[in-house]
């Protein structure tokens, strides 16, 4: 019985975590309160209350559902030759993370928070998007290192301006692709660009 109520806990909050992605798309997240959240998923808001302390512990919920460390989709593509081939890792691990940013709910969640969400009370948009920016090219970082190292990155290029200027290309590519995803292909867009780039930054020796 205690597991069929843990369960049912579990599907509860995921509902609520599916109605606020519906509102906030629509409304954005400021001018939506947790009554029409509640109201959304067809429960009180007392049902909000017992899963998240206020309506920015559950924007930061939500965000999690969709949080790609970049380390995680390396460690998902399950190949241990990748150690020795860091860029080849960075390339397929781009390629996985474009598929999953199609995914309806990763595009919904990212567009929420990049062209509906307002700074308000504990909730920094900005502040969010540059941790999840930082956190990324620190990892890009960490495998351009590896590739330098390992004489795969070209001599006259060092490991951060490689992070920075792959983590440049991401950005702008996310951005357009979030302002107009239906006019192209994000898995298809970003596999010429990421492998074109890769090309220029790798040594040729």
């Amino acid at each position: 019985m205690a597991r069929r109520t843990k369960a049912e806990a579990a599907a509860t909050r995921e509902a609520l975590l599916d109605a606020a992605e519906a509102v906030f798309l629509e409304r954005g997240v400021a001018r939506t309160s947790l009554e029409q959240i509640a109201r959304e998923a067809g429960m009180t808001r007392g049902a909000v209350y017992w899963h998240f302390k206020n309506k920015a512990d559950l924007f930061r919920a939500m965000l999690q559902r969709v949080r790609m460390p970049f380390e995680e989709l390396v460690e998902e593509i399950g190949d241990p030759e990748l150690a020795n081939k860091p860029l080849e890792a960075i390339r397929q691990a781009c390629l996985s993370g474009f598929a999953r940013l199609e995914q309806p709910r990763y595009r919904r969640v990212h567009a929420i928070l990049i062209h509906h969400c307002e700074t308000f009370a504990e909730i920094d948009p900005l502040a969010m998007q540059n941790e999840m920016a930082e956190e990324a090219c620190g990892a890009l970082l960490g495998y351009f290192t590896s590739a330098a190292r390992m004489g795969h990155l070209r001599q006259d290029l060092s490991p951060e301006v490689a992070a920075r200027l792959l983590q440049a290309i991401l950005g702008g590519l996310f951005h357009d692709w979030l302002r107009n995803y239906e006019t192209f292909s994000l898995q298809e867009r970003g596999a010429q660009l990421i492998e074109t780039q890769l090309r220029l930054l790798r040594s040729s020796s």
